[in-house]
């Protein structure tokens, strides 16, 4: 697609797998706008195609030369709910990011002509902010994010007292954070945490790829008990100067010695040192444990703004733990030994995006 913008001819265009030299313009492109998030850089693309095989759309427009605009998409083929083309599965941001108007409607106007070449059931924009008042949304999502103060001992402050004491409470009871060269203690706890949820694991070799692929802007913090036992872990994305906690698991025995409120805390801790100027605490749906437990932190809900292009179906759909139509399917899969939903998880998981 080709348009005129600023005197300028505007073409859309997809990125190609091996297209370093653009790859390298796309990713120079994200970090430098502000409206971009970890999850619109290019290497997204081979996360989604070597882990889960799905077909992606990485469109980026281009002028003079220069890219004005970037939109990463996936097409989720799901024998569970159906065909979609996303932006972005598995991730909580995503939607167009561009420099002018005329490049963010070239973009979506190229996305709604692949879904429709494609059969897709819907298109979907995990939107930050509100781009179509028309399209139909998704309000069930809110994201948590608050400074990180200078100060070491503000930062502690700063939190909530029931919460704060907590976070004591691990230090008191002689709990220490390390840095993990490779995923199998996170990946451990993982597995067990999202099985006890009644829910289906990503497969260890999806972190695997996201520890090569983001390199020091992927990181897992584990924390573990005196005798050195891992007790709760977090895998952590790094994105200009903000710090996203992103997935997390912890032993059974985590709760009784507030392993989960020392983690995050090291981790806002270490942040800290960094000279980091924000912790996103990430997506939770409203009305959920995690919600009211990044609520107890001290942390304000903005709403989410996920918007669809409906084709073949006629509501949002609502894919996510919440439907009361999962109900059995998750008390089942709690129900189902560990070994058994780990090998099965990664083959109804990719179809979740």
């Amino acid at each position: 697609m080709s348009s005129w913008i600023e005197g300028s001819v505007l073409t859309v265009k997809r990125l190609m797998p091996n297209d370093f030299a653009t790859e390298a313009m796309w990713e120079a492109f994200v970090l430098a706008s502000p409206e971009a998030t970890f999850f619109h850089r290019p290497g997204w693309q081979r996360v989604m195609q070597q882990v889960f095989r799905h077909e992606t759309y990485f469109l980026y427009a281009l002028a003079d030369g220069q890219i004005q605009g970037v939109l990463p998409l996936a097409h989720v083929k799901s024998w569970l709910f159906g065909s979609a083309l996303v932006a972005l599965p598995f991730a909580v941001y995503g939607g167009v990011v561009a420099d002018s108007a005329q490049a963010a409607d070239a973009l979506e106007f190229e996305a709604q002509k692949i879904a429709k070449q494609l059969g897709v059931a819907h298109l979907e924009c995990r939107n930050v902010s509100p781009r179509h008042a028309d399209w139909p949304a998704q309000d069930l999502y809110v994201t948590f994010r608050k400074e990180i103060l200078q100060d070491e001992d503000a930062n502690m402050l700063a939190i909530p007292r029931k919460q704060r004491a907590m976070v004591r409470k691990g230090i008191k009871n002689g709990l220490r954070s390390t840095l993990d060269a490779d995923a199998d203690n996170f990946f451990t706890l993982y597995a067990d945490n999202v099985h006890r949820h009644g829910t289906p694991a990503m497969p260890k070799r999806y972190f695997r790829a996201l520890l090569s692929e983001f390199g020091p802007d992927c990181e897992i913090l584990t924390v573990v008990a005196p005798d050195g036992r891992p007790l709760s872990s977090v895998l952590s994305f790094y994105f200009r100067d903000e710090v996203l906690p992103y997935y997390a698991g912890d032993d059974a025995s985590a709760r009784n010695l507030a392993a989960n409120d020392f983690k995050y805390w090291e981790l806002m801790r270490r942040a800290c040192q960094r000279g980091l100027k924000v912790f996103d605490y990430g997506r939770s749906k409203q009305g959920t444990g995690s919600y009211a437990f990044k609520k107890n932190w001290g942390f304000e809900p903005t709403a989410l703004h996920y918007e669809y292009c409906l084709y073949t179906r006629s509501s949002v759909p609502q894919n996510n733990p919440s439907n009361a139509k999962f109900k059995l399917l998750i008390a089942t899969w709690r129900r189902m030994p560990l070994r058994v939903a780990i090998w099965l998880g990664p083959f109804v998981v990719r179809n979740l995006g």
